[in-house]
């Protein structure tokens, strides 16, 4: 099998929908495919890409974005009879600021990443719980490039199912390549909100090293992954949830896809 052609599933409309699975995990065995998915912003996408997405096995849609991006590209699985749809804004009112980079070696988009994930607690517990008991079928979690907000949601997916911190680093610098020829589109609906076009560029990027410090923070600062599901009070059921449904191999997820 080709590995990177079952990750990264083309549907015209969307730059970076990707598959969670094929991953190792720590002690063996690997990520299932088909489980979770990870994207960028749906709303471009017609019927066939709705039917594909269907066709693949996906039955809950988790949409990360705040309310200014949902009035101006609705969610398009709201309503959808086969899809169970959540709304729920991961960054909410952080915003990139000056302080972020000065206090993280320059790196405005690792200090957005860190504040995200000391403040906003109670939003990854509503996601990653949302996913632990998501009835049978793919979830699929997106924001609007499917790297930030959809990135750590990954992060901590995988780490949570034992997935190594280099595999993870991976997965986050996969998106790079994949939203290239979405870069301008970024880049002119900033600069049409008034936002300064050359301090928002380095925001687009998706080094490897902003996701390696991001996951050293967790370290550092909660005591690991473990410590950082406590601080947020993400239940050990939820825990065991989230990595069973990743990672064994029950016929039962093939009834949906």
């Amino acid at each position: 099998m080709d590995i990177k052609m079952e990750r990264h599933i083309r549907i015209p409309g969307t730059y970076n929908i990707r598959d969670l699975g094929g991953y190792g995990i720590v002690g063996g065995g690997q990520t299932q495919w088909r489980r979770i998915l990870r994207a960028d912003s749906l709303h471009r996408i017609d019927t066939d890409g709705v039917a594909a997405l269907i066709a693949e096995g996906v039955r809950t849609v988790i949409d990360l974005r705040h309310d200014r991006e949902l009035a101006e590209a609705p969610g398009l699985f709201c309503n959808h009879p086969e899809i169970s749809y959540h709304s729920i804004s991961l960054f909410e009112d952080l915003a990139p600021e000056p302080q972020m980079a000065s206090q993280n070696g320059g790196n405005m988009l690792l200090g957005l990443y860190i504040a995200a994930l000391d403040k906003r607690g109670e939003a990854f517990r509503a996601i990653l719980e949302t996913i632990a008991d998501a009835p049978p079928g793919a979830v699929l979690f997106h924001c609007t490039a499917g790297k930030d907000r959809t990135g750590l949601v990954a992060a901590l997916v995988l780490a949570a199912t034992g997935v190594c911190d280099n595999e993870i680093v991976a997965d986050y610098a996969m998106t790079g390549p994949l939203i290239a020829p979405m870069l301008e589109e970024l880049v002119a609906a900033a600069s049409a909100r008034g936002t300064d076009v050359e301090s928002f560029r380095p925001l687009l990027t998706s080094d490897p090293q902003t996701m390696s410090a991001a996951i050293s923070h967790i370290s550092d600062a909660f005591g690991g992954i473990e410590a950082f599901f406590d601080r947020i009070a993400l239940s050990q059921d939820r825990r065991q949830a989230l990595a069973q449904r990743l990672a064994n191999t029950e016929t039962r997820w093939k009834e949906v896809v």
